[in-house]
């Protein structure tokens, strides 16, 4: 009996574990985990013109590269074409070129990358309600191993 292509693709879908390392989406959750990757997410997710830690997310919304480049603390300028470009490549952001003098290049999350950013919303707000309390049981641990 001759399996159809959508068959397959269902199969090899059923079939994607992330704890072996030849898996695809073990990669992929290499990727998303990113630091940078996360943070950029988070920006283009809620429309984060606003300084850093300053809370009330907007909504999603295109920002240019500089807008990124000043709410992100400490990315360069390396760091963060390389991450844009993965988040394209992988379908998550559209970058957008309008032809103007100079030239307006804007990056807005994708249908997937929304999706995405309903979960590393969650993942961001608890490391900032948690991160005093992280710290204390670093410190903890720390002086036990001393």
């Amino acid at each position: 009996m001759a399996t159809t292509a959508a068959r397959r693709r269902e199969q090899a879908k059923a079939e994607h574990n992330a704890f072996v390392a030849a898996c695809p989406s073990h990669k992929l959750l290499g990727r998303i985990s990113d630091k940078w990757v996360t943070l950029v997410l988070a920006a283009l997710g809620s429309g984060s013109a606003q300084r850093p830690g300053a809370g009330c997310a907007g909504e999603p919304r295109a920002m240019r590269y500089s807008e990124l480049a000043r709410l992100l603390a400490g990315v360069s300028q390396k760091m963060l074409t390389q991450t844009l470009r993965s988040l394209e490549r992988d379908g998550l952001v559209t970058r957008t070129v309008v032809p103007t003098v100079p030239v307006t290049v804007s990056y807005e999350l994708t249908g997937l990358g929304l999706s995405l950013y309903e979960t590393i919303r969650g993942l961001k707000a608890w490391a900032e309600v948690h991160m005093d309390e992280v710290l204390a049981h670093r410190e903890s641990y720390d002086a036990r191993a001393v």
